[in-house]
């Protein structure tokens, strides 16, 4: 079993005891709850995705078996429904581009010429939307069948560090130092973003929250963990650090912890990670570190908790404002494929995919005001 779900009775206890102590402080002062309370919906939705979340091991696998484009592999299932896929989103993409040049070339003082338009433009929305998806699963297939673990340590060539404490530490801080490329690329990736803009949907926070995690990982193409196999480290190893880097993650989401002194210069605490988690301008986009926060700080991204000046506001800029489960996974993806769909040029397709959800915002204003 996967060792970050074996301590789930750790998790179920320690946010036992949390809520216990929230509501004993609440009952001595008289206090409003806070951002930290429990609430019966907001943990019934993170539990519900930490489930939920479950189910992305076993989506990766088949995505990354059986839809991955394999050039010279034709013969097998997934090559010849990778290729066929592939053939299908370079269609969509050839449609849409004629539909758009149609559309803009259409005489809009006449009937007909407007009718064209409106036709085209559906040819083109329908056209643009499958082009996106469709390469977008092949991309991530793709990407999953060539970084695979296993596959990449028969590539190794023999080369096996063992189980010492250097393949370890390699494992460890290797895991690490991707993790922290990957969680800032969520954040500056929209397409990314939309798979992990539902663990900061909740706006409150607590240890309830860590499990409120993405359920659509495997359609997304990530930085590979796996490349450390091809030096020698053991997918086991790799696949331990990740347990152990997530089950770190779990105990930084809390209010209850302040700061931690020294520790503070070096790892990932509960204050960087509720600066993480704020919508407030002054701390989108930072503090991306699983277990280091030195990455943070080398890279720019790095930002102190400022409790008295600034509170940290938990939640998104527009929040969701739904516990469904539905609503708070696809969210993002309805609206980006809406985007998508009302775009009338590949340079804004491709953008409000692949830049920022800043900038797709502003793009989305502009567009409109025109």
């Amino acid at each position: 079993m996967d060792l970050s779900v074996a301590v789930a009775p750790l998790y179920l206890g320690s946010m036992a005891v949390e809520r216990a102590i929230h509501q004993r402080r609440v009952a001595h002062s008289g206090a409003e709850p806070g951002p930290g309370a429990y609430t019966r919906a907001d943990t019934a939705t993170s539990l519900g995705m930490g489930m939920l979340s479950l189910t992305t091991p076993i989506t990766a696998l088949l995505v990354g078996r059986v839809v991955p484009f394999r050039t010279g592999r034709r013969g097998t299932l997934g090559g010849r429904l990778g290729a066929g896929v592939l053939g299908v989103a370079l269609v969509s993409a050839a449609a849409t581009s004629v539909a758009d040049r149609v559309a803009a070339r259409a005489d809009v003082t006449t009937d007909a010429g407007r009718r064209t338009r409106r036709r085209a433009r559906r040819v083109a929305e329908v056209g643009g939307v499958s082009a996106v998806a469709l390469g977008g699963v092949v991309a991530a297939a793709t990407s999953a069948f060539v970084t695979n673990s296993s596959r990449l340590w028969r590539r190794g060539r023999g080369r096996d560090l063992g189980t010492g404490l250097l393949p370890w530490t390699i494992g460890m801080v290797g895991w690490d130092f991707g993790y922290y490329w990957n969680h800032r690329a969520m954040h500056e990736v929209r397409a990314l973003w939309a798979i992990h803009v539902p663990h900061h949907s909740s706006e409150h926070y607590n240890l309830s929250t860590a499990l409120r995690q993405p359920v659509a990982s495997a359609f997304g193409v990530w930085v590979p963990y796996s490349a450390m196999a091809l030096f020698g480290v053991r997918p086991s190893i790799i696949e331990t650090s990740r347990a152990l880097n997530l089950i770190y993650q779990y105990w930084v989401h809390t209010e209850l912890v302040g700061t931690l002194g020294p520790a503070e210069a070096v790892l990932s605490t509960p204050s960087h990670h509720r600066v993480h988690h704020g919508s407030n301008r002054r701390y989108l986009d930072r503090n991306h570190g699983g277990i280091l926060i030195v990455w943070d700080r080398l890279f720019g991204t790095f930002q102190r908790e400022a409790p008295d000046r600034d509170p940290v506001v938990y939640g998104l800029t527009r929040n969701v404002g739904s516990h469904d489960l539905w609503t708070v996974s696809t969210h993002e993806y309805r609206e980006m494929f809406r985007d998508v769909a009302r775009s009338t040029s590949w340079r804004d397709r491709l953008g409000f995919v692949l830049r920022g959800p800043g900038w797709a915002t502003h793009r989305r204003a502009a567009l409109a005001a025109v």
